[in-house]
């Protein structure tokens, strides 16, 4: 039992390191990837504004309307029998 847990603290063999070549290929990658998601970044900050100013109008535009509603429903003459027909 004891040369089982002796066993799992043993050092694995290293990787060869990365060649100086593919660290600076792999950073050049990696500030590619940061300049595309920066600019990402910044379409959608830009289509959340939009939208935004969007969804303040439209919520104008439906509170004015409800406003138009109530104004018309208060015009309207109310019957002092409920539920008669005004035919009969």
């Amino acid at each position: 039992m004891a040369a089982a847990y002796n066993q799992s603290l043993t050092r694995k063999p290293r990787e060869a390191m990365p060649s100086l070549t593919d660290l600076l290929e792999r950073v050049e990658r990696l500030l590619l990837r940061h300049d595309e998601l920066k600019r990402t970044n910044a379409l959608l900050q830009e289509q959340v504004l939009h939208l935004s100013q969007e969804r303040d109008s439209l919520r104008s535009r439906l509170n004015a309307a409800r406003g138009r509603i109530d104004a018309l429903l208060e015009r309207l003459p109310v019957d002092n029998e409920a539920g008669k027909n005004p035919n009969s």
